[in-house]
This record gives structure tokens, C-alpha cells and sequence, in this order.
């Protein structure tokens, strides 16, 4: 509050201030009442902005749902149970991860492989209703089925990751979980900030203090390459020009980890994902939601560039992604400190995971009418100044070669598999998607 006494001594118009009178001092003191007031309005909206859990457009109970940190319910001898049961190692060189976000897109599918070859896994997951929380629950089920315990809870209660790790020490963090969509930023900025800054922070100061420290993979994202116009996108490349909100946040990760990797010893590594789809995909992603629009007859917007430019993206298909996501856990080497205090040196990285082909989304609504057989009615409109990029490409060569990614997928075969599950899911378009 020093910054409001500072405020408050600074006259109500410019240049030295001289008394003449006592109607001088009444509006003196009006027009310091007034800046009062509205400093004080001011903090008020920073402080329902950035310190108060993001809401939506439910209602209260909603809003709850959303970001309830029901740490109380997490203890006694059947939840310890339950966890070691899941996070224990069935193969000889096996890993126990602990994966947040586990009921997202791309942690169910992370999950379930690292199950299927004898890793030990947790999942963490808040199960918040930015799209259908149904479906994260079907995710769900599939992963329980498998062995996999999610867990219900958020990043931001410190309590309860604490609690997780005095139960399992985790060799290794997947960390995943993150407010997704650049649209939505607008709608709701700070549920960007609670989960993508302040939810990484928490998750990292557990981290830095667990004895061993875990090694961590995140996801960053191909959207802090912002406005950069050098093609195809390598890790090099300047990303201090995000278009949205969601890139400043990751860009802002990027920084934090950075920074624990510099003071802490904590083995980082960043992995920017490009344009993920397919099957138990997201469904406020173009791919999914295109799908859903043309079953039903509605018409699809089709967004091109300033001068009729093509907009394109280097769609990359989750199996894909999945093979750098374990790529990047088996070559992340331990971190090297321990209780907070660093000892030495730790490896810090970023990579690229993409298809390198970009695809006009033209190109891609017409894969998509061929597979469903149906014609879509096409709406062209220009590409709206809501954060959006004009195209992505993704220069992997690093990956390839510490990592030994190599993408196999294209987008035709990809989005076949997409709509094999999507009817099977969803059945012929009658049952809604939302």
C-alpha cells in the first residue's frame, strides 16, 4: 500500500501546486477522495481478476466445480492405497509419473501408454467444464480400466501435490495440464493466468522441494511463436511476440522454468505442441467441432488471411505426439538438487513436436467431407483479430535428433481414425457433441 500514500501526496493537477484558497483546499481534498476511490476500484478489479478462482459463464455452483480444492477428502489408508496401487513400476526400467491433467486429450493418451509398457502412473485432474466434462470422464473410465487412478483435485492446492508426493516419489512429472484455447482467453483471462502461471509455480515449488526432485516435461505450445513470419518454426526462433493471451502465458512458463532450472536444479523440459487431433480429441478444436457442424447440416466457418490468404496449420496426430511425449520422459535426465537447494547443473530444454506439413484448413474440411460423406456449407470470413495465427510449421530436426522423433501419421489417415471414433462415440451426429 506504500504505492497509495504515494498517490495520495501527488497534487490533482500538474506543475507546483499553490494554495489560494479555501475553496483550493475543498477540491484538493474532492479530487484526492476521487483518485482514492477509484485506486481503490481499481485493485478491487485486479483482485477479482488474478487472485480469485476464474469463473465461467455457469452459475456459482458451477463456478465451484470448476476449481474446488477438495484436499480433505484426500487421505487415510484406502486413497494411499489406491495411488501406490497405480504408480506402481511393473517393468524392469520402468518410471513413476505423476500426470497432470490426466483426463485431457493428451494425457489420456500419454497415460495409457506409459501404463501399457510398465511405468507407474497417477493421474491429476480438476475436471473443469471448459468443454463437456462427460467426456473427460469417459477418458476417464478408459484409463481406470487400464489401471490408471485419477485423481480429482487442482494444481493450485498445494496441500494435496504435497500430499502426493509424501505417498509416491515420482521419478518424473508429466505436467499437462494448462487452460487450453486461444479464443477463450478473451472470454475468461484469468483462469489463463490461475492455471498456466500460478497453477505451473505451485506444481514447481513442490517439485524443487521433494527429496529426490522429480525430472518434469511440460507442455508449452506452438503458440508462442506468436507473429514470427520465419518458416518452419525452430526452437531458436524469437517468441517475444505472442498474438493471445494463452501464448504470453506459455511464453511465461518457458521463463518460470527457466528460472527453477537455474535456482533449484530442477530438470525441465518444454515440449511446444502443433496442432494436436484425433481420437478423444478436444471439442473446441477446429477438426472436432468441424465434424460435429457438418453431420448436422450447420454451416462451418472457413477463416482466410488478409488478400485471400490461406490459412494453415501443421496438424500432428496424438500418436505422434505421444512418441515424443515418452521420447522426452526417457531422455530427461534427473534433476540435481534436493529439499529446495541446488547442487550442480541441470538439463534444460524445448522442443518442437509437430508434423512438419502444413495443411490449409480448407484442405482439411474436404478430407473431412470425403470421409463423412457429406458436403459441407462453407462460410469464408476473414481471420478475426482475436489471436489466431495466419499458419504454423514446425522445424523438428532437434526432436529428431535427441529425442528420435519421427511422425508418421498424415492428416488423411489421421482424420480417419478421428471419425471412426467419433461416430463410434458419438454415433451418426444425433447425440449431441458439445
Amino acid at each position: 500500500m506504500s504505492s497509495m500514500k504515494h498517490i495520495d501526496n501527488i497534487p490533482s493537477t500538474p506543475g507546483k501546486f499553490k494554495e489560494k484558497s479555501p475553496y483550493n483546499r475543498l477540491r484538493l481534498h474532492i479530487s484526492v477522495a476521487k483518485l482514492t476511490f477509484w485506486s481503490f476500484v481499481f485493485l478491487g478489479l485486479i483482485f477479482v481478476c488474478f487472485f480469485r478462482s476464474p469463473s465461467s459463464s455457469s452459475p456459482a455452483s458451477s463456478d465451484l466445480s470448476r476449481r474446488s480444492l477438495r484436499t480433505s477428502s484426500y487421505d487415510g489408508p484406502a486413497w494411499e492405497k489406491r495411488i501406490k496401487a497405480s504408480a506402481k513400476i511393473r517393468s524392469r526400467n520402468g518410471i513413476s509419473v505423476l500426470v497432470t491433467g490426466a483426463a485431457g486429450f493428451v494425457g489420456t493418451h500419454v497415460s495409457a501408454a506409459l501404463k501399457r509398457r510398465g511405468d507407474g502412473v497417477v493421474g491429476l485432474d480438476n475436471f473443469n467444464d471448459y468443454y463437456d466434462p462427460s467426456l473427460k470422464r469417459a477418458r476417464q473410465t478408459l484409463l481406470e480400466g487400464a489401471g490408471v487412478y485419477i485423481l480429482e483435485g487442482d494444481i493450485n492446492d498445494v496441500t494435496l501435490l504435497k500430499k502426493l508426493f509424501d505417498v509416491v516419489q515420482f521419478s518424473h512429472v508429466m505436467h499437462l495440464a494448462a487452460q487450453a484455447g486461444v479464443r477463450y482467453a478473451m472470454e475468461n483471462p484469468s483462469s489463463y493466468v490461475h492455471s498456466n502461471i500460478a497453477g505451473l509455480v505451485n506444481l514447481l515449488e513442490v517439485c524443487k522441494n521433494a527429496n529426490p526432485q522429480p525430472a518434469i516435461v511440460w507442455a508449452s505450445s506452438s503458440s508462442v511463436y506468436g507473429l514470427n513470419t520465419k518458416v518452419p518454426f525452430s526452437e531458436s526462433d524469437r517468441t517475444d511476440q505472442p498474438a493471445s493471451l494463452y501464448a504470453a502465458t506459455k511464453k511465461a512458463g518457458e521463463e518460470i522454468a527457466h528460472t527453477y532450472n537455474h535456482i533449484y536444479g530442477l530438470s525441465l523440459t518444454g515440449l511446444r505442441f502443433f496442432t494436436v487431433y484425433g481420437p478423444w480429441g478436444r471439442p473446441d478444436m477446429a477438426y472436432f467441432f468441424f465434424t460435429r457442424d457438418v453431420l448436422k447440416g450447420k454451416s462451418i466457418s472457413i477463416f482466410e488471411a488478409a488478400n485471400h490468404g490461406t490459412v494453415a496449420r501443421d496438424f500432428t496426430y496424438i500418436d505422434d505426439i505421444v512418441k515424443g511425449c515418452l521420447g522426452a520422459l526417457d531422455t530427461a535426465e534427473k534433476s540435481t538438487g534436493s529439499g529446495g537447494k541446488k547442487k550442480g547443473p541441470a538439463q534444460l530444454r524445448v522442443f518442437n513436436l509437430g508434423n512438419t506439413s502444413p495443411v490449409p484448413v480448407s484442405d482439411l474440411v474436404s478430407i473431412l467431407e470425403r470421409l463423412l460423406k457429406v458436403k459441407a456449407k462453407r462460410s469464408v470470413m476473414k481471420l478475426p483479430m482475436n489471436g489466431d495465427v495466419q499458419f504454423t510449421h514446425a522445424n523438428i530436426s532437434f526432436a529428431q535428433r535427441e529425442l528420435g522423433y519421427k511422425p508418421t501419421t498424415d492428416l488423411q489417415t489421421g482424420l480417419k481414425k478421428f471419425v471412426r471414433w467419433y461416430l463410434s462415440y458419438y454415433g451418426d451426429g444425433k447425440k449431441s457433441a458439445q
